[in-house]
C-alpha cells in the first residue's frame, strides 16, 4: 500500500498550529502563503538528544519539513570535519508562532530580526507588513547568502545586511518591533536603543542554570526595557554568546545522600529563580531511565551532580548541591510560583529577573 498520504502536509501543520491557539486569523493567513518548505535546503539534519542525524530521501525530507519540529541547516558553523554539532536551523514552528504572536506587530511597524538564517522568519514577517518593513541580519555570510536566494525566489526581498546583530544597524533608526532568532545570554543594551519607545521586543534567553526562555520586553521612554518571561525556548545561541556548558571541576568526589529529587531542578519557574539566586552556576542535564541527572558546576572549580534515585556527588570548594537545595526550599516558600510570574528589566547598566512585580527583583544568594 503507498505511504504516500501518510506524509504530513504544510497545510496540515497550519491547521496544526491554528488548533493550538498558536495563530490569530491574520497570521494563519500569512502562514498559509508562505510554505516552509521553499526555506530549508536539501541537505538537512534531525536533531536528537545526543547527534544530529541525516535526513535521507524526499519523503522523510518532506515529514520533517512538515512537522513541528527543528530541522538543523547547518553544522560545525559550516566547517567540513568538525564533531557534529547544530550550528543552524530553520526553528520549530510552533515557536515560530509564539514569538511572532508575543511581536504584536502592526500594520505600517519596522521591524528588526537578529538572525536572518533561512530567511523563513523574514519571509513571513514580509507576507505581514510587506518587503520594506522588515529588516534582517545575519553573522554568517554563507547562511545570509543562501536566505537572500530563497526569498527571491520566492518573491520577497527584506532589507538584508551581513553583520554582527549584537551591534547597531548603521543608519537603520529607529524599530517598534525587535525579534531575535538566536538565543542571548544577555538582552545588548545597543540593540534596545534601536527600539522606539513603546516598542517590543522578543527574544529567547539562555542563562547557565536555564537553557532557554523567551521574554517580551516593552521599552519605556527612558530607554529601558521590562516585561515578563512567557515559557520556555531553546535556540542556537547567538556566536559572541556561546560558553562551554560546564566549568572545570577541582577535587575528589564527595558522595551524600540527595534531599531533592534532580529532576524538580529543570521546572522553569525554579529554573528562573535559582539564575537569579546563584548567578554563575551553570547546569545541565541528561534524561536517563529513572528520571535524569544533573551536572552544576562554578567557575572555582566547585561542583556536584545528582541523578534520580542516587547519591549526590560534590566536587571542589563549599557545597554546591547545598546552595541548590536552600534555594530550592525557598523557591518553596515562594508557592513555586509558575514560570510566567517572572520577567526581566533590563537598563544600561545591569539586568535583573525579578518575581511578579518588576520591583520585586532576586538579589544573588552569594557575591
Amino acid at each position: 500500500m503507498s505511504t504516500a498520504h501518510q506524509i504530513p502536509t504544510y497545510p496540515g501543520l497550519v491547521q496544526e498550529l491554528a488548533d493550538r491557539g498558536l495563530l490569530t486569523a491574520r497570521w494563519r493567513q500569512v502562514f498559509d502563503a508562505v510554505p516552509r518548505s521553499a526555506f530549508v535546503p536539501a541537505e538537512v539534519w534531525r536533531q536528537l538528544p545526543d547527534r544530529c542525524e541525516p535526513v535521507v530521501g524526499t519523503d522523510a525530507w518532506l515529514a520533517l519539513v512538515n512537522s513541528d519540529e527543528p530541522v538543523v541547516t547547518q553544522l560545525d558553523d559550516g566547517a567540513e570535519d568538525g564533531p557534529g554539532i547544530a550550528t543552524s536551523s530553520n526553528s520549530m514552528p510552533s515557536m515560530v508562532a509564539r514569538m511572532l504572536g508575543l511581536l504584536e506587530v502592526q500594520d505600517g511597524q519596522h521591524v528588526l530580526e537578529i538572525g536572518t538564517g533561512t530567511g523563513y522568519v523574514a519571509a513571513l514577517l514580509c507576507e505581514r507588513l510587506g518587503d520594506d518593513l522588515v529588516h534582517s541580519v545575519e553573522l554568517d555570510s554563507d547562511v545570509a547568502r543562501q536566505a537572500e536566494e530563497a526569498l527571491a525566489q520566492a518573491g520577497y526581498r527584506p532589507h538584508l545586511r551581513v553583520g554582527d546583530g549584537e551591534q547597531p544597524w548603521p543608519g537603520l533608526g529607529l524599530v517598534d518591533r525587535l525579534i531575535a532568532t538566536c538565543a542571548l545570554r544577555y538582552i545588548p543594551y545597543a540593540l534596545l536603543r534601536q527600539v522606539r519607545p513603546g516598542g517590543i521586543v522578543v527574544a529567547p534567553l539562555a542563562r547557565e542554570f536555564w537553557s532557554g526562555a523567551l521574554v517580551q520586553l516593552h521599552v519605556q521612554d527612558d530607554g529601558t526595557a521590562t516585561g515578563p518571561f512567557r515559557g520556555g525556548a531553546t535556540y542556537m545561541p547567538m556566536r559572541a554568546h556561546r560558553r562551554p556548558d560546564l566549568h572545570d571541576v577541582h577535587g575528589k568526589g564527595r558522595a551524600r545522600a540527595a534531599g531533592l529529587d534532580p529532576a524538580r531542578l529543570l521546572d522553569l519557574g525554579f529554573a528562573l529563580y535559582a539564575g537569579a539566586r546563584l548567578p554563575g552556576v551553570r547546569l545541565i542535564h541528561q534524561n536517563t531511565d529513572n528520571g535524569v541527572q544533573v551536572w552544576a558546576t562554578r567557575e572555582n572549580g566547585a561542583a556536584a551532580t545528582a541523578a534520580t534515585g542516587e547519591e549526590v556527588w560534590q566536587y571542589g570548594p563549599g557545597f554546591l548541591w547545598e546552595e541548590i537545595e536552600q534555594t530550592w526550599w525557598e523557591y518553596e516558600t515562594e508557592g513555586r510560583p509558575d514560570a510566567n510570574q517572572f520577567g526581566l528589566t533590563v537598563t544600561d547598566r545591569s539586568q535583573h529577573v525579578w518575581l511578579r512585580d518588576p520591583h520585586e527583583i532576586i538579589r544573588p544568594a552569594r557575591k
